[in-house]
């Protein structure tokens, strides 16, 4: 009869996902790993974990160390390099040698006879001289013969049985007796911009498109000269006629309209084209819109913005106008009424009559195939032209199936792509999303306003149950919501959630007019904004004297230079004596690695934000300076970031005050904390 288990059992193993999906890390980051070790007896017990790229044969293995507090939990860290899929697995052993040399030197204490002892050690090192590499094995054998020497005394027999340099030799060496693997997991190794950036959303229509010497062109240099890493775009494709939506969202539309980005499809109204293919703007999510440019205009933009250091990304609406070509050759693939005509989108009370959603699982099998097929490679056709960003559009009204399908499929062809969930819901649909694949989630940041609101969900993101593998993107604004304080409210309100964004989460995003200050709602219950972009073309002046981008370059700037800010669990919260002051600080010692380089010094960043927007607000910040790395008794100097000003801190508590007519918050850097990494990792 087989065992049902081995003698030693693993429990509680991380990192892993509840539903059995792979687990997270990015490339360069340690990936952090614990289990609890379970054996019958007094053995000691040793363990290692093994990990390598999915389909290598030969495996890398880093040390588990017993935490020693009683528990039996064993804690390590293994470091996978390129972006990629990865396996790993636990290896525990009955650590025999080690527990006979505990044995061995409490029977020495009890004063017991240690001759068989010592010939038991010496059969112990024998049976393994084999698993340790040749120059370690001469050293080995002459412990062996130590411990045979009968011509020696017993105090020298004890003293070689007790080296601790015959034990380094043999110490993580599995056990031939009794090794035994837990079962393999799997770890996705995401790039750097799946967890740390600074995103700039734009409607390329309203600037002209990608044509040369549209002002689209400027804007790329402007988000790019305030370091902004990627420039999302809304949908890009030709718009359907069929009900388009004029301004304001009004059901008709005049000849001179141009509809929303997010009524995708058209089946040509133009004239035939040059090669007798499909009318001129016809198309559907493959296709760019013809009053953009061409496609060959849309690779010189995202060239350019490679060539600046912004990466573009577009937005993936699956759903089509009903004048999409998949409304003609696929009907299968909608939801019909009993009437005969196609259900058209509905988010009570929204209505959209100019789009229909796409029924993601049709009656027959092959037809659900061949829908997803096809949006597999509405992806592909966009990665093939360079893009490898993309803004998903409401995933949790399809099926978590076909995102766990589809998104492994598309890594597997490009291990750099980054997928941003547009999904504002529940919260286990939001991190069920995360763990099926999608690498960042917008928030309910954007909601949060109090200061409970956002130290509550601060701590959630930092500690909660799915902070292993739901990344946060914050974004004060987007196109349909102007929600809290930036309703109707003033250049400091939009300074304060700016920098709440920026500071709270390694990823934050602002829609473009938010450095303007675009307040005005489209009603007192109507989240989105009065004259909204997405259904007219919006003019700006991007030269306001009071813009607030020099502000978004300044947390921008910041965020580079202190890695603590890259990776939201350094992220701790400050009791404060003092209404509407949120503080907090990211802090990381020396010695730590972040996207695979190491710190040469401690990188603290103390911040203290007003919520307040128009009234002055001044209180105790309340901080542990030991675990800041700062001087518990002596004054220290700090730095605000966002305006050069230097300030004199000591002790536990410090006093405040911001008045947002003159900042709307400090960004405190102590002198000690340096701002760059400065040796290569190992």
């Amino acid at each position: 009869m087989t065992p049902p288990l081995g003698r030693i059992m693993f429990r509680d193993l991380s990192p892993v996902t509840p539903g059995g999906f792979p687990a997270r890390g990015v490339a360069g980051d340690p990936v952090p790993v614990a289990v609890t070790l379970v054996r019958d007896g007094h053995g000691l017990l040793a363990g290692r974990v093994r990990w390598r790229p999915i389909g290598a044969t030969a495996w890398d293995v880093a040390p588990l160390a017993d935490r020693m507090d009683g528990s039996g939990r064993w804690v390590g860290r293994f470091t996978p390099g390129a972006p990629g899929m990865y396996e790993f697995e636990i290896q525990a052993w009955w650590d025999r040698f080690a527990t006979w040399r505990r044995d061995l030197r409490e029977r020495a204490a009890a004063a017991q006879d240690l001759t068989v002892e010592f010939e038991v050690g010496a059969r112990l090192i024998e049976s393994m001289l084999d698993l340790v590499d040749p120059p370690a094995r001469d050293r080995l054998g002459d412990a062996v013969s130590g411990l045979r020497s009968a011509s020696c005394s017993e105090q020298v027999r004890l003293a070689v049985g007790l080296d601790d340099a015959v034990a380094g030799l043999l110490d993580g060496v599995p056990d031939p007796v009794e090794t035994v693997a837990s079962s393999r997991h799997r770890l996705r190794v995401d790039r750097e911009r799946a967890v740390f950036g600074s995103w700039y959303e734009l409607f390329p229509r309203s600037e002209g498109g990608f044509v040369p010497r549209a002002r689209t062109w400027d804007r790329l240099e402007a988000v790019a000269a305030a370091g902004f890493d990627v420039l999302y775009l809304p949908p890009i494709h030709p718009i359907g006629v069929t009900h388009r939506k004029g301004p304001d969202n009004s059901l008709v539309a005049g000849p001179g309209d141009v509809g929303s980005p997010w009524a995708i499809g058209l089946a040509g109204t133009g004239a035939p084209a040059a090669d007798g293919g499909l009318p001129v703007g016809a198309g559907g999510h493959d296709s760019l819109h013809p009053e953009l440019g061409t496609l060959a205009d849309f690779d010189r933009f995202v060239a350019r913005a490679a060539e600046l250091g912004v990466e573009v990304a577009l937005d993936v609406a699956f759903q089509c106008s009903p004048d999409h070509p998949w409304a003609a050759e696929h009907p299968e693939w909608f939801t019909r009424l009993p009437d005969g005509t196609i259900r058209y989108a509905e988010n009570p009370p929204k209505k959209y009559q100019d789009i229909y959603p796409i029924n993601f699982w049709p009656d027959r099998d092959q037809d659900r195939v061949a829908l997803w097929e096809a949006c597999r490679g509405v992806f592909e056709t966009w990665a093939e032209r360079g893009v490898r960003i993309f803004r998903v559009d409401n995933p949790h009204t399809k099926p978590l199936a076909f995102w766990a399908w589809v998104i492994p499929e598309l890594l597997e062809r490009w291990p750099d792509l980054v997928l941003l969930a547009e999904a504002f819901t529940l919260p286990s649909m939001m991190h069920a999303l995360a763990e099926v694949g999608f690498h960042q989630s917008y928030t309910y940041f954007t909601w949060r306003t109090s200061t409970w609101d956002l130290r509550s969900y601060g701590e959630e993101l930092v500690g909660g149950p799915a902070a292993g593998w739901f990344r946060p993107n914050f974004w004060p604004n987007t196109p349909d919501i102007l929600s809290g304080p930036l309703r109707d409210g003033t250049l400091a309100a939009f300074a304060l959630r700016a920098v709440l964004a920026a500071t709270l989460s390694p990823s934050w995003g602002v829609y473009s007019g938010f450095e303007l200050g675009e307040n005005a709602p489209a009603s007192e219950d109507n989240e989105e904004y009065l004259h909204s972009e997405k259904y007219q073309l919006v003019e700006r002046d991007w030269d306001r004297s009071d813009s607030l981008m020099p502000l978004l370059a300044t947390l921008n700037r910041i965020r580079r230079e202190h890695p603590s800010m890259q990776r939201i669990d350094s992220l701790r919260f400050l009791d404060v004596d003092g209404e509407d002051l949120l503080a907090y600080t990211h802090h990381v010692p020396a010695g730590t690695v972040v996207g695979g380089r190491v710190l040469g010094g401690d990188d603290t960043v103390i911040c203290v934000v007003n919520l307040h927007p128009t009234e002055a607000r001044e209180g105790i910040v309340h901080l542990d300076p030991a675990a800041l790395g700062l001087p518990a008794g002596a004054p220290y100097r700090v730095l605000d970031e966002l305006d050069g000003t230097t300030y004199t801190w000591g002790g536990s508590a410090n006093y405040v005050r911001l008045d947002p007519a003159e900042r709307p918050a400090h960004i405190l850097a102590p002198s000690r904390s340096v701002r760059c990494f400065t040796t290569p990792a190992l």
